[in-house]
């Protein structure tokens, strides 16, 4: 380990320390040390759940001459978002807790090109038998009042280890472009800071997230169209 790596390190520690500085300086660390684990066991399951996408994108291209997928943008959840979700459900922020009762801590977002792309990966990756659903929601079929659209999968996945297997969940979300584009100004434009959101700003922001569905659902028709073209 270079000189920034470790300074980078005993940052994060220090940062980790003073997050639960409501326990003993030794437990602090212990806590840390096992965080560290699950953290990388999280990542882990990121790259299992990454290269299953992969894979479909490669099949896919090879039998339709096209990749239904656009992009894959991974995360794990902060130690300070984990601590506030941690109290905002009153629960103790212990390494068990956050592992069993928190689904989102290792989260993928699956940019996809058409609509239909999005069930057909959803349908693909759920049928691999190493793939377990935990939970569905679907914004695209049922949008949320505000216009957010996507589809959300928990689900776990096994990682092989040196000496153990561990199953671990991963959020997933998957969008097309359009959604995507949606979702990202959306979350700017409500949570800029020092600005003021108005029912105005929402109602235009609702007629905008209508506008990107009509024009999912023409993208999509031509996209069949196209297809039944070549192969007619």
């Amino acid at each position: 380990m270079n000189k920034k790596d470790y300074k980078n390190e005993e940052v994060y520690r220090h940062r980790i320390e003073h997050l639960f500085e409501n326990i003993d300086i030794e437990k602090a660390r212990s806590w840390f040390e096992d965080f560290q684990h699950l953290m990388a066991y999280y990542r882990c399951a990121i790259m299992e759940i990454e290269t299953k996408f992969n894979v479909l994108n490669e099949e896919f291209s090879l039998r339709y001459d096209r990749n239904p997928i656009n992009g894959m943008k991974s995360r794990l959840k902060s130690p300070a978002s984990i601590k506030e979700k941690l109290e905002r459900r009153n629960l103790p922020n212990d390494i068990e807790t956050i592992e069993n009762e928190l689904d989102d801590i290792a989260g993928i977002r699956v940019i996809c090109s058409f609509p239909d792309d999005v069930y057909m990966l959803a349908d693909a990756l759920l049928n691999q038998d190493d793939i377990t659903l935990i939970k569905k929601k679907d914004y695209i079929q049922n949008p949320k009042p505000n216009g957010y659209r996507s589809l959300h999968l928990i689900v776990s996945v096994p990682i092989f280890l040196a000496k153990e297997k561990r199953n671990m969940k991963v959020e997933i979300q998957l969008r097309t472009i359009a959604q995507d584009f949606w979702a990202s100004l959306e979350h700017q434009l409500r949570y800029k800071k020092d600005n003021s959101f108005t029912p105005e700003m929402a109602d235009e922001l609702l007629y905008c997230a209508n506008l990107s569905a009509e024009l999912d659902e023409k993208m999509d028709n031509l996209r069949q169209h196209t297809f039944e073209k070549d192969h007619s």
